[in-house]
């Protein structure tokens, strides 16, 4: 009993040292900014750019745990930016294309908790049509509005020319000659906008397609730490090194030695079994937020990055029709069709798990796994290693300003000096 003991008191102690600076992040990056307004006005050029004006109300809540709120990034289109320009006194200076599709606004001053940056900027916009898109005669502009990961936006609005607009989803309303969607953003959610127009609306160009971004930045990590104080920065990180290496030679040991009692009390095989997970997925046949039709196998759609994905329940084997003779087969990881629904399929994930011989009242083990994945870092949620593009998601603070969170021993200043170098500042 005090050796099961022992075991369960080492993995606790183990789990909570792995965890622990992640959920101090998380609890930390939750609750620093609050967007109680989101505002774009977009209106389409003779050339077929979009000229896009941003109005941003940014309250800040917390101005201890990052520091004070300086700079921010937005998420644009693409890095197709022509032109941008502050329109408002606390928007110091915009720069755009930055890191890619992001503008960068320096702010007036530091804002601390409780007050509100008013950013207000404009960018002329290409890349964000593309003839014969859906239909044949019309041009088609997506437009997803960048958005933030930890941030909730209290009111987002949307107003797009109604010039010429042929048709356009989803549903809006029309106010003074503007389609407007007006809605709440929570963190990391995304809304998009499809607009068709005849092919003669404007001065379209057939060679020019939907751009929707992309995460292509080649970073330079020789970086001149003497400029900065780096070499003290260096020893503090080398002896915190060797303490952390000795502690987890220490807590890697115990948990060896802990095993071996683990698997004489639990009476391990050696053989592995198979933990089965089935999943029902029903896909919408085309995206609900752009109308392009479904490709074989993909789970979102290619032009707006919209989901296809309707619903998802987990089941068990005997959940699934007698008349699936074929799903109910199916033992390996893959995706497979229904084949008496149209538009569902069965996902079958596999995991191998020990086999435990259990003798009286052996202690019984178990296995369990967890996972996750993001996708690409310049218009989805991502975890950046504190390199250039931090924040990314569409916007955000301007990253890891304060706090080394993922332990890259690098200075913000450094990361600064080096993209300008670059030519990315």
């Amino acid at each position: 009993m005090m050796k099961k003991r022992f075991i369960i008191l080492a993995l606790s102690i183990a789990l909570l040292i792995a965890f622990a600076p992640a959920l101090s992040v998380d609890a930390q990056a939750k609750d620093l900014d609050e967007i109680l307004n989101y505002e774009i006005t977009a209106e389409v050029n003779e050339d077929a750019t979009v000229t896009l004006v941003y109005h941003i109300d940014w309250l800040v809540l917390d101005s201890t745990s990052e520091g004070p709120l300086a700079w921010v990034q937005i998420g644009i289109p693409n890095s197709h930016c022509l032109s941008c320009r502050g329109l408002s006194s606390v928007a110091d200076f915009v720069s755009a294309p930055y890191n890619g599709s992001y503008a960068r606004i320096d702010l007036d001053r530091e804002y601390e908790a409780g007050e509100t940056a008013v950013i207000e900027f404009e960018i002329v916009q290409d890349y964000m049509y593309q003839v014969d898109m859906l239909a044949e005669g019309e041009t088609s502009y997506v437009f997803t509005p960048g958005w933030f990961d930890d941030i909730d936006v209290d009111n987002f609005t949307l107003r797009w020319k109604a010039d010429k607009v042929s048709s356009q989803t989803p549903e809006c309303i029309v106010e003074d000659s503007y389609l407007t969607w007006n809605r709440p953003l929570g963190r990391g959610e995304r809304f998009t906008v499809t607009l068709t127009y005849p092919n003669d609306a404007y001065a379209f160009d057939l060679s020019k397609s939907i751009d929707l971004g992309g995460d292509d930045y080649d970073y330079d990590y020789d970086y001149d730490y003497d400029d900065y104080g780096g070499y003290g920065n260096d020893i503090g990180s080398a002896v915190g090194g060797v303490f952390g290496f000795v502690f987890i030679f220490i807590i890697i040991t115990t948990l060896l030695t802990g095993s071996k009692l683990f698997s004489r009390s639990a009476n391990f095989s050696g053989e592995s079994g198979k933990k089965i997970t089935r999943t029902k997925v029903e896909y919408y046949p085309v995206c609900q937020g752009c109308g392009s039709p479904r490709p074989d196998g993909a789970n979102n759609c290619s032009y707006c990055g919209r989901s296809f994905i309707k619903s998802e329940e987990i089941i068990e084997e005997k959940d699934i029709p007698k008349e699936e003779k074929e799903l109910r087969r199916q033992t390996s990881d893959g995706l497979y069709r229904y084949s008496t629904v149209p538009n569902t399929f069965m996902r079958v994930h596999v995991v191998n798990v020990p086999v435990v011989r259990s003798s009286g009242s052996a202690f019984r083990g178990g296995s369990s796994s967890r996972g996750g994945g993001h996708s690409s870092c310049a218009h989805s949620s991502c975890a950046c290693a504190c390199a250039c593009a931090c924040a990314c998601a569409g916007g955000g603070r301007a990253g890891c300003t304060a706090k080394d969170f993922y332990n890259t021993g690098l200075k913000l200043k450094q990361l600064e000096k080096k993209c300008i170098r670059h030519g990315r500042g």
